[in-house]
């Protein structure tokens, strides 16, 4: 994992699995992924912290979701 990106030029996008009429809205940060990292926040705390990963990292944690290992989303 990156340590402290500089993620105050972010550009952040909703995750298309965000749901509940935007109650739950996760957002990321696709311009940093060539970098290393995908940057993660919660949409309703923009100047709250942001979660960092490596692609793998994330990539491991969206399929562990998708395939119900968390209990249903």
């Amino acid at each position: 994992m990156k340590t402290n990106p500089d993620l105050s030029r972010a550009q952040w996008v909703k995750s298309s699995y965000s749901g509940n009429g935007g109650m739950n809205c996760v957002e990321w940060a696709p311009a940093f992924v060539p970098a290393g990292v995908v940057p993660v926040r919660d949409s309703k705390a923009p100047s709250g912290p942001a979660l960092t990963f490596t692609p793998q990292a994330w990539g491991d944690f969206v399929r562990a979701v998708a395939g119900g290992e968390f209990g249903e989303v």
